[in-house]
């Protein structure tokens, strides 16, 4: 397990090492875990209604928890578009974000996970990496991806929104949902409570 500089604990179950609070400040009811999900949905499972995208997604945002309908966008290593739709209002939503699953910069940063918790955002999850950890553990907001870098994307404003996406060989459409915790992320056709 990592350390951050302010001695906090830091690892793939999220800021508070899977302990305490597990919903957003903003959901009024708790999201059931991803295990109990599956274990009750063998036939969702089965039929592709219920899809779990690979383990290799971790949380680097405060909230232990991410359960929200999709809003879909797919960009390579430029965050301009990334930044519109985040200053957009959140409404309890998760922008699943297609960077190509690039190692090459950073899609959101510090800046981006405040804005998200600002507008309402229930978090981001993102097809590539991330950085500003230190500052995204303080936002109340899920902010799930593959990996970290140093460096900031371009801002050429490249994109697309509203497309189903192949994120690591998961299916995922605009308007389904996404419920994320320390076991794993899981794509619904229908909502998760």
């Amino acid at each position: 397990m990592k350390h951050q500089q302010d001695g906090r604990a830091r690892g793939p179950q999220g800021a508070h090492g899977g302990q305490g609070n597990r919903g957003s400040a903003r959901q009024s009811a708790k999201p059931p875990a991803t295990p109990d999900v599956c274990d009750a949905s063998e036939d969702r499972l089965l039929s592709g209604s219920l899809r779990v995208l690979p383990p290799v997604f971790q949380n680097y945002g405060g909230a232990e928890v991410m359960s929200g309908p999709i809003v879909t966008m797919k960009v390579f290593e430029d965050n301009a578009m990334v930044r519109q739709m985040l200053e957009t209002p959140g409404e309890g939503r998760v922008l699943v974000v297609d960077g190509g699953g690039s190692d090459r910069c950073a899609l959101v940063g510090g800046n981006l996970a405040q804005l998200a918790e600002r507008n309402g955002w229930a978090g981001v999850l993102v097809h590539g990496c991330v950085r500003d950890v230190a500052e995204m553990i303080d936002c109340q907001v899920g902010i799930w991806a593959i990996a970290t870098h140093p460096r900031r994307s371009l801002r050429a404003g490249q994109g697309h929104t509203d497309l189903v996406l192949d994120i690591a060989g998961v299916i995922v459409r605009p308007g389904e949902w996404c419920l994320a915790d320390a076991d794993g992320v899981l794509i619904s056709d229908r909502p998760i409570s």
